[in-house]
């Protein structure tokens, strides 16, 4: 495994690198605690570990509207996490979604809950490199890509498979995060990396001639930094609040512990002075 992959499996996974129990184990411990089926879930008994990005479900709901996303649509959903935008694209679009990650646990988390929550037959995921996938060429109409880009060195090389996966007409639908204006170093941890070697931003300049060079058309980009924000602010408000004296449902922390408050925070200040941005967009193959 090429040292990148393997510090993704770890920084994602960590807990149960330390010697925890495995993710999914942790996660179908806390439903029982919060009096919860693990295997009989709704998609709200789910959204604190579904979409581990900026904004949560509106922010993908926001990128589905402006790709204009069809019923039918074949979507390959890179960096899928645990599942939850292959869920909703399927369950409110009518997509057709392969979810991919490099991360086992996630996968394994993702199948699970896709099972639990009845979306097994309307989804499907798979343990691969972005920049390697074992899957047909044209087989999709769409590549949706939200926080992921920052985790992957040579994006050049994504590109061009994404290029081989998409029908000649296919689009790319990104939710992504760049790199601000301010040339402070970031604070760290974040929720993509606890080093600065490990993060790949670009600025936004750079990640649009690359994308450029790979072959992708802009159609319609924008800064959706604010929104972020105020997202971010508003759960760090949630996280900071009073126990409610019942066991909670599963949140973040059980995936990156019990940094991940301070990972927040981090992301809370750079977004706040604008060592990073966060841009939403769709581009079509030239």
């Amino acid at each position: 495994m090429r040292d990148h992959a393997r510090y993704l499996v770890d920084h994602y996974d960590a807990l149960a690198r330390t010697g925890g129990e495995s993710l999914p184990a942790r996660l179908r411990a806390a439903f029982l605690s919060a009096g919860r089926d693990p295997d009989r879930l709704t998609l709200d008994d789910i959204a604190g570990i579904d979409q581990l990005h900026l904004g949560g479900r509106r922010a993908s709901r926001s990128l589905a509207v402006l790709g204009r996303l069809k019923p039918g649509s074949r979507v390959l959903d890179l960096g899928c996490g645990t599942g939850g935008a292959s869920r909703l694209l399927a369950a409110e679009y009518g997509a057709e979604v392969t979810g991919v990650d490099i991360t086992a646990a996630f996968i394994e988390v993702a199948a699970w809950l896709s099972q639990a929550t009845g979306m097994a037959d309307r989804t499907r995921f798979l343990c691969a490199d972005a920049a390697a996938l074992p899957l047909q060429e044209a087989s999709f109409d769409v590549v949706w890509c939200q926080h992921a880009l920052m985790n992957m060195p040579d994006l050049a090389a994504v590109l061009t498979e994404w290029r081989r996966l998409l029908v000649p007409d296919g689009k790319l639908l990104l939710h992504e995060v760049v790199a601000g204006d301010n040339p402070a170093a970031l604070a760290l941890p974040v929720p993509w990396a606890r080093t600065s070697g490990a993060s790949h931003l670009r600025s936004r300049q750079a990640f649009g001639a690359v994308l450029a060079e790979g072959g992708f058309v802009p159609v319609a980009v924008r800064d959706v930094t604010e929104a972020a924000l105020a997202w971010r602010q508003k759960h760090g408000r949630r996280e900071a609040g009073e126990p409610s004296g019942e066991a909670p449902l599963p949140g973040p922390a059980l995936i990156f512990g019990d940094d991940f408050a301070h990972m927040g925070h981090n992301l809370r200040d750079n977004l706040a002075d604008g060592r990073v941005r966060i841009l939403e967009g769709v581009w079509r193959l030239a």
